[in-house]
């Protein structure tokens, strides 16, 4: 009789551990439930999206952690490292011809023949430059700070050659904006700088004629209804008396270097025998 209570005993002791401990289980995991929840909704994750266990849980946070920041980052660095590559690829070093696109052994291989229009509505093709020493620069009558500073430099340039050294130079302006820069716009902005510079524009197929021969890149950029900017590698090239490119400046010339330059070219024996020769 003892044996038979002291075993009933037992086992009510074991079924009570037992619901206790149940009990502790089921609360804890409605605990656990209510927190991932208010998780969820914090962070707007749809519940299927949820780790099954505290372990898959830690595992997802510790690998994304290492491997989606780098991602990230090798993103942003590789867009930042195109911007810069695209830009380095535009500027033009001093004295280096090859990045114009000019072969040293093999001459010339940019330029071609164009047919645009002058300030006074008269068509102009390459063959009325034939026979002068030029200087032509891309750019647009609204650019609002490198535009203006190239022509003002060209117009320096050209003058320092003519008064100092008994040199004529062609300054020739070709718009790389024609749906704004008609003729009377270009011999309007010109004027500001010296009357000597030929504006040429032209229809929009024509302008883009010419850019693709002389490799000169533009685009529209921060457009807002009718007005807009435009990006451009701003190209100036030195063509001798038949049109070949002989050399390409960048920004980083003043006037006084870039006349300098031109003298250099026009007195190089190549250019003298040309002259000597006739051969224009």
């Amino acid at each position: 009789m003892f044996s038979s209570r002291l075993l009933f005993s037992s086992l009510k002791n074991r079924s009570a551990l037992i619901t206790n401990s149940l009990a502790r289980f089921d609360s804890a995991k409605r605990f656990h439930s209510s927190n991932y929840l208010r998780s969820v909704r914090q962070t707007n994750q749809p519940l299927m999206s949820a780790p099954r266990s505290t372990t898959q849980r830690s595992q997802s946070w510790s690998w994304t952690s290492y491997i989606i920041p780098p991602i990230v980052l090798g993103g942003i660095g590789g867009v930042a490292y195109l911007i810069h590559y695209n830009d380095e690829r535009r500027v033009i070093m001093k004295g280096d011809a090859v990045r114009c696109g000019i072969n040293s052994t093999k001459g010339p291989v940019i330029g071609g023949p164009f047919n645009l229009l002058d300030t006074e509505g008269r068509s102009i093709t390459e063959q009325n430059l034939l026979g002068n020493w030029v200087l032509l620069y891309f750019g647009y009558t609204s650019s609002p700070d490198v535009g203006p500073s190239e022509v003002e430099k060209m117009a320096k340039a050209v003058d320092i050659l003519e008064s100092k050294r008994n040199l004529k130079v062609l300054p020739v302006f070709v718009t790389i904006d024609p749906q704004r820069d008609n003729p009377s716009q270009l011999q309007a902005y010109l004027k500001e700088f010296d009357s000597r510079i030929v504006g040429l524009t032209g229809s929009v197929a024509a302008i883009k004629d010419v850019a693709r021969e002389y490799r000169v890149y533009y685009k529209k950029v921060e457009e807002d209804g009718d007005d807009y900017l435009v990006d451009s590698s701003h190209n100036m090239y030195l063509m001798n008396p038949k049109l070949k490119v002989l050399r390409c400046f960048g920004l980083e010339y003043n006037a006084d270097e870039l006349s300098e330059a031109i003298l250099k070219e026009i007195k190089s024996p190549s250019s003298i025998y040309l002259s000597l020769n006739k051969g224009i």
